[in-house]
């Protein structure tokens, strides 16, 4: 395989890498560097970054959409097993886990309306940016959920919302 495939291997299994790629905002050199010290990537460290400029230029514009939901918060949260009868009531299960209102001291941010996996991967990275700390998150139909700490769910309410505003487009 040439360097310049490789090298764009290497930057495909970094999202951050290829978010930062098609934003124009990367110093090569550097993140050829990079790429070098974690990857079995070898070579001139100028050649890799040249592949990674004519990748950057190759690469589509990232476009973002906003999604039509409705953002609410429900506070109370708790965990319980989720085998129980108890787990039916819950605002989200999966496997074992369940989250239940009246159980706890959790808070759910729930949006409903135009969800997907895609809204959800965007969501949960801007909840990490943002420093919030994610109990369990799932998407399934129109719904969107993750459970935060109660101290959380002012801010993880504003940054779902901001981050449902533009999503990536998926196509």
């Amino acid at each position: 395989m040439s360097l310049a495939a490789v090298t764009r291997e290497a930057a495909d299994s970094r999202p951050f890498l290829l978010a930062a790629l098609r934003a124009g905002v990367v110093n090569y050199t550097a993140a050829a560097r990079y790429l070098e010290s974690t990857t079995d990537l070898t070579g001139d460290t100028e050649a890799i970054a040249t592949a990674l400029r004519r990748y950057a230029e190759e690469l589509p514009d990232e476009d973002s959409e906003s999604r039509s939901v409705r953002v609410a918060m429900e506070s109370g949260l708790g965990a319980v097993d989720g085998t129980s009868e108890r787990a039916g009531d819950a605002l989200l299960a999966v496997g074992d886990a369940a989250f239940e209102p009246g159980a706890g001291s959790l808070t759910g941010v729930v949006a409903t309306g135009e969800v997907d996996a895609v809204a959800l991967s965007h969501a949960l990275s801007r909840l990490d940016a943002a420093g919030v700390a994610v109990v369990a998150a799932a998407v399934g139909g129109d719904a969107l959920v993750v459970v935060v700490e109660r101290r959380d769910g002012a801010d993880a309410v504003r940054v779902v919302e901001d981050a449902l505003s533009a999503v990536p487009a998926t196509g």
